[in-house]
């Protein structure tokens, strides 16, 4: 990744990616949002997750239960959610919102890939 790659992308892109990058649920991309990104229009917005995902940068799939070693629960990137169901999928605006419930299980997360994590991390010779 180079600094200007990074640079050159806008603040929701940087949202997702961050987002993505901490697998964190939908929801919590809001939060890595300035004021004036949070009003844009919600299908605006999912077609930039879109895109994203179309360079292959980010997964969206549902958070699955998952129990550590020493019998801790707790969630992890399960299902992928396939491309051709993802804008219908998006468009339910409940995906963008916490779980009233609490329970993650289900809802939708952004996981980073391979080629993703070359946009979101630098790279040796620019860690130098």
């Amino acid at each position: 990744m180079s600094k200007q790659e990074w640079a050159a992308l806008s603040g929701i892109e940087k949202a997702f990616m961050i987002n993505a990058f901490e697998i964190d649920i939908l929801p919590g991309f809001w939060s890595d949002l300035d004021d004036e990104d949070r009003d844009r229009p919600h299908d605006e917005i999912a077609g930039i997750l879109l895109g994203l995902v179309d360079r292959g940068w980010v997964e969206v799939r549902r958070i699955a239960p998952w129990i550590s070693p020493t019998g801790q629960k707790g969630y992890q990137p399960g299902e992928l959610v396939p491309r051709d169901r993802l804008a219908a999928v998006l468009a339910d605006e409940t995906g963008w919102d916490y779980p009233e419930s609490g329970d993650w299980t289900g809802a939708l997360t952004l996981v980073e890939t391979e080629t993703g994590r070359k946009i979101s991390r630098r790279s040796p010779e620019e860690i130098d």
